[in-house]
């Protein structure tokens, strides 16, 4: 069935990552959300009226929000495609984390109305009329349930999408609540025990539970999380095959939303190659950046001296001085400035998270350290960079 509905509405998904398929993608999907979910949510109504039953009216309750949910979905990703502007350079694709979020917000409100009905199931309890058509009712809810959790599921890893995600997880808690609104019935029609509140409250901590978890994971992106580990990689292995590359640092990476990342990256070059080749080269490497992995990536040209055996030396041992205060400090953009009086080294550490405020009390244990060498009097001019953008 998803192949099927991708080839009508996605043209078969032939290249997810464009930006025009993925958004057919997500809006393919809220639109078969909004079906589904309207079907059962009527299917359900009728089904509790008749059974008199306050739990599954709630749940088809829960299968209309779904509705609204599916809707704003659609909306997140309709509005993702719109081009940049003036006001927008960087394009609107964060629509779809905007999206997720309400997602993720819904779920909560859902879980604590659900939570908040089955307290008063288990303070006031009353019997559920159950009977086979209502059983058949929710069986088929399940069912439905389950395959949307798949599918979006598979559309989400597909595309990359939070939100879809978020919509997967949706509905596999309503497979759960609906399980439960369903186990409740029977127990309740086969012995005396009136479990149908406490059923609902321990399904209702549940999805408050994974909407929290919902929401934190797509307001991350919107805060400025780091970049994603293998985008990292990906991208500091595509530059360190360049040969006339001899490092790089301070890779930053910039996210405003799927297919509009920015990154920005010092390559480190020898200060003897050609000004002009070098550019050539870094011209390139962005382009190739941007055709590859759909990053702008904007690089930096530090040239760098390759063959002075002092300047070597005392990198060596201003690495060997800092590593015996933490072994994760790393120096990078090392120079000298030899004066008449004392000599300035100036050059960038990586600082971890965890020594922020040490600053100073690195830089002076580290001339200290130099100074009683013997071999001059030695000033250092540090910058602290951080760790995220230097691993």
């Amino acid at each position: 069935m998803t192949q099927f509905l991708l080839r009508i509405f996605a043209h078969g998904a032939a290249d997810p990552s464009d930006a025009a398929t993925r958004s057919a993608i997500g809006k393919m999907s809220g639109a078969v959300g909004i079906f589904c979910n309207l079907l059962l949510s009527a299917m359900k109504l009728l089904a509790g009226t008749l059974a008199h039953s306050v739990s599954i009216t709630a749940d088809a309750l829960n299968n209309l929000s779904d509705a609204t949910s599916s809707i704003v979905t659609l909306l997140g990703f309709k509005l993702a495609e719109r081009p940049a502007d003036e006001d927008h350079p960087f394009g609107h694709a964060r629509y779809e984390y905007l999206s997720g979020l309400a997602v993720a917000a819904l779920i909560v409100v859902i879980g604590f109305e659900l939570a908040k009905t089955s307290v008063e199931k288990i303070i006031h309890p009353a019997p559920v009329e159950f009977s086979v058509i209502t059983a058949l009712v929710l069986c088929a809810s399940i069912a439905v349930k389950l395959w949307m959790a798949v599918f979006n599921r598979k559309l989400g890893n597909m595309i990359g999408s939070s939100t879809l995600q978020a919509t997967a997880a949706d509905s596999r808690n309503d497979c759960l609540a609906t399980g439960a609104v369903l186990l409740a019935g029977i127990l309740e029609r086969l012995t005396s025990w009136q479990v149908d509140g406490f059923m609902g409250l321990a399904v209702a901590l549940f999805i408050l539970y994974s909407g929290c978890n919902l929401a934190r994971d797509t307001i991350s992106p919107l805060l400025g999380e780091a970049a994603d580990p293998q985008l990292r990689e990906q991208l500091s292995q595509f530059i360190r095959t360049n040969p006339k590359v001899l490092g790089y640092h301070d890779l930053m990476v910039h996210d405003y939303g799927p297919g509009q990342r920015f990154a920005s990256l010092h390559v480190e070059m020898d200060k003897n190659e050609d000004p002009l080749l070098c550019h050539e080269i870094i011209d390139d490497l962005e382009r190739e950046c941007l055709a590859s992995y759909g990053v702008h990536l904007v690089i930096h040209y530090d040239p760098v001296v390759t063959n002075d055996p002092e300047l070597e030396r005392m990198r060596a041992l201003v690495t060997a001085i800092l590593r015996v205060k933490d072994e994760r400090l790393s120096i990078h953009d090392f120079r000298m400035v030899p004066g008449t009086g004392h000599t300035n080294l100036v050059f960038d550490v990586t600082l971890p998270l965890e020594l922020r405020g040490q600053e100073k009390t690195i830089q002076s244990a580290l001339e200290a350290a130099l100074n009683d060498l013997g071999e001059g009097t030695y000033y250092t001019v540090i910058t602290f960079d951080v760790a995220a953008f230097n691993t």
